[in-house]
């Protein structure tokens, strides 16, 4: 991946308006959102414990 664009991670302890105000201040624009389940084994059963939100910011010029 480019130096352009990066992947960002929402912390456990923040909202996702103060997630896009922290994308901005370094200087990047989000472009894309996804987000994914994370699960803890639990003997041979796999149990959902949160889902993971990532937004992919492109540098601005």
């Amino acid at each position: 991946m480019s130096d352009k664009k990066m992947w960002f991670d929402r912390e456990d302890d923040e909202t996702l308006e103060q997630c896009l105000e922290r994308i901005q201040s370094l200087g990047y624009t989000v472009v894309a959102r996804r987000e994914k389940p994370i699960f803890k084994k639990e003997g041979e059963e796999y149990i959902p414990v949160k889902q993971q939100t990532q937004f992919q910011g492109i540098k601005n010029s």
